[in-house]
């Protein structure tokens, strides 16, 4: 199992998620899970500008989570997690 870090906007979403929505919570959980778990991350979704280095995987229909693999480190560093109108719109302009 890869080494893992969280982001704190992602961390506080996942708190208040946890006591909203337990359902896709621990779909959210199981996808972090599978991520850490797989042999080669480097299938996942590469994401364009302004979201270039980040990749995506759908979690519970419309809903996005974005996250980075540093492979020298072999770590992951997820960054978000909400509505993909939300994830693309809100994206950083670089």
């Amino acid at each position: 199992m890869r080494k893992f870090s969280i982001e704190d906007d992602m961390k506080a979403k996942l708190i208040k998620l946890s006591k909203r929505d337990k359902v896709t919570y621990e779909a959210l959980m199981r996808k972090i899970d599978e991520i850490l778990s797989c042999e080669d991350v480097n299938h996942y979704k590469n994401l364009k500008k302004p979201l270039q280095g980040l990749k995506r995987v759908h979690v519970k229909g419309p809903f996005v989570m974005t996250f980075k693999y540093l492979e020298s480190n072999d770590k992951v560093v997820f960054y978000d997690f909400d509505h993909h109108d939300k994830i693309y719109l809100n994206a950083p302009n670089q």
